[in-house]
C-alpha cells in the first residue's frame, strides 16, 4: 500500500489552490458584514414580531360610541365598552392603549366653543373619554393609557362618507408598549 505524507507547508498550499477559485478575502469579508447585518435585522425582526404576537386590537367606530361631533359616551357606547371592560379588568396582565381617531372633516363651530380647536383633540378627549369609562369598570389605572391621533393614519378613503365614517374610530390595543 502507498500512502503520502503533506507536510504542513503542503497542506497550506493545497489548501490555497483549493480555495484561489472560490473568492478573494476582500470578497469574503464583504459576505461576511453582509450576512452579519441580516442576522442581526432578522434578530430585530423577531423581537418586534414576539412583541405583536401577544397584542390584541379591538377597533370600535366612533359613531357606535359617540354622538357625531361629542366626545361623550351614548348610553350604546358605554354598553359595548362595558361588555369590553368586564372581559378585561378581572384577568388583565398587559397594557391598554387607547387610540382615538376621526376623520379629516373640520371641527364644527359648537365644537370650537366648547374648546376643541381641531381633529387631534376631539380624537385625544374620545380616547380619554373612552379611558375613564373603562377604569371606572375595573381595568386599572396604572396599565391603561389614551392616546388620540386625530385624523392621522385613515383606514380608508376621505373622500367619502363611508370613508370618513371609517376613519372616526377608537382602537383598544392590548399587549402594546
Amino acid at each position: 500500500m502507498f500512502t503520502t505524507r503533506l507536510a504542513p507547508a503542503g497542506l497550506s498550499l493545497l489548501a490555497a489552490v483549493a480555495l484561489a477559485g472560490c473568492v478573494s478575502k476582500s470578497e469574503y469579508e464583504a459576505l461576511q458584514a453582509k450576512y452579519q447585518t441580516s442576522e442581526q435585522q432578522n434578530a430585530d425582526l423577531r423581537q418586534q414580531v414576539g412583541r405583536l404576537q401577544g397584542a390584541i386590537k379591538f377597533v370600535v367606530n366612533s359613531d357606535l360610541l359617540f354622538p357625531s361631533g361629542s366626545w361623550q359616551m351614548s348610553a350604546e357606547g358605554q354598553e359595548v365598552i362595558a361588555k369590553l371592560a368586564s372581559q378585561l379588568a378581572p384577568t388583565q396582565r398587559n397594557k391598554i392603549i387607547v387610540n382615538g381617531y376621526t376623520d379629516n372633516a373640520p371641527i364644527s363651530a359648537r365644537l370650537r366653543k366648547e374648546g376643541v380647536a381641531s381633529n387631534q383633540v376631539l380624537s385625544e378627549k374620545r380616547a380619554q373619554a373612552v379611558m375613564q369609562f373603562i377604569i371606572s369598570r375595573g381595568v386599572r389605572q396604572d396599565m391603561i393609557m389614551a392616546v388620540g391621533h386625530g385624523e392621522a393614519n385613515p383606514i380608508a378613503t376621505n373622500a367619502t362618507a363611508q370613508g370618513r365614517a371609517q376613519n372616526r374610530r377608537v382602537e383598544l390595543t392590548l399587549g402594546g408598549q
